[in-house]
């Protein structure tokens, strides 16, 4: 059965019950919205023509009368399948990653919000490349462009595509002398923003707790955060995560134990602060197996803002990335190119938000 046939043929307002059938047509929707057959296929198939006012007077009307499109003949038209291709990351299904769940969730908001949908794939088991994976959905025509996540500076996906020409964009910077089409979070002005918060509120030593994962956002929370403890004149000192190859405990347990070493150095650090929230629990298990308060005696910022955050006791202060409005841009950019444009020739960062909680406390 073809999609448009488990839509309702009857138009969904009550006063329209007991009406013979008949289904709604995009003339209907313009009469009702008093605009031309042309703006309501304008604002089904290519929003950004549309004036704002008027993009949404023809979506109420759509949703008050219940018009939905025919798929089918929308693509036979546009040669557009309305689908966007997503990569899911590598994750543990017993241990999902939080926050690309959360981007998920963003993701699938910021399409649905512009008449597209996503089309989840991974490359084939054992699989050490996964070009072949976007391959295979370009030439079977069933994405209009793709987004890609976890992109490092030289992710072959990148060059890939780009010497494809298919339209793409990138959660995540790109490397330089490649396409430039990307949004992040500003990892960097984060950090920054955790440092100066620090000082404003008199803490003088601070211990950076840093993962162990080579990656870039790493990096650049580093970057950040010492460039601004060098502005207000904060003390350092960066405690390294173990790169243990046994179980996650093992590797908590040993990050645990040089947090505490740090605690009882005659300069003890007025405050602790995680380049990820999973980070902060060794340091709220180093605070108390000293004897310490959390927030009272050692502040505690993460990064990421996961569930966890909340959970804890006292909550974790953390910075929060934008997800919605890092998918909802990472949309707008790529439907830009699916509908004619060039690839943009900047990124854009965008601001995260230092949220405080109780682990962090005026001194």
């Amino acid at each position: 059965m073809p999609w448009p046939a488990y839509w309702p043929a009857m138009p969904t307002r009550p006063e329209h019950r007991g009406r013979p059938q008949r289904g709604v047509t995009i003339e209907d929707v313009a009469r009702g919205a008093g605009v031309s057959r042309q703006t309501v296929s304008n604002a089904l198939n290519a929003p950004h023509r549309v004036r704002g006012e008027t993009l949404e007077r023809v979506k109420t009307v759509i949703e008050e009368l219940g018009y939905r499109p025919d798929q089918s003949a929308r693509s036979l038209k546009t040669g557009l399948r309305y689908t966007i291709g997503y990569q899911a990351p590598d994750d543990d299904p017993f241990n999902p990653n939080p926050v690309m769940g959360g981007f998920l969730t963003a993701l699938c908001d910021a399409a649905a919000a512009s008449g597209y949908r996503l089309l989840l794939f991974r490359p084939r088991p054992g699989a050490s490349d996964p070009r072949a994976a976007y391959e295979d959905l370009i030439a079977a025509r069933q994405v209009d462009g793709f987004i890609l996540s976890d992109v490092l500076a030289d992710d072959p996906r990148v060059d890939h595509l780009g010497g494809l020409g298919f339209p793409f964009v990138a959660f995540g910077q790109t490397g330089p002398g490649r396409p430039q089409d990307w949004v992040d979070v500003d990892n960097a002005r984060g950090m920054h923003d955790v440092a100066a918060l620090l000082a404003a509120r008199g803490h003088r030593r601070v211990g950076y707790i840093e993962s162990a994962t080579n990656v870039p956002w790493f990096a650049q929370r580093y970057s950040g955060f010492t460039r601004g403890a060098a502005e207000h004149g904060l003390d350092v000192a960066t405690v390294l995560e173990p790169r243990a190859a046994g179980a996650a405990g093992e590797s908590r347990g040993g990050l645990t134990m040089a947090i505490q070493l740090l605690l009882r150095s005659p300069q003890r650090p007025s405050a602790l602060v995680a380049s990820a929230d999973p980070l902060a629990l060794a340091a709220y298990d180093a605070i108390r197996a000293e004897g310490l308060t959390v927030g009272a005696d050692i502040a505690v910022v993460g990064f990421n803002d996961l569930p966890l955050s909340g959970l804890l006791a006292p909550q974790l202060a953390s910075v929060r990335m934008p997800l919605p409005a890092i998918a909802q841009e990472l949309v707008a950019r790529l439907l830009a190119q699916v509908h004619g444009g060039e690839p943009a020739a900047a990124g854009s960062l965008l601001p995260p938000e230092v949220i405080i909680r109780g682990s962090i406390q005026p001194r």
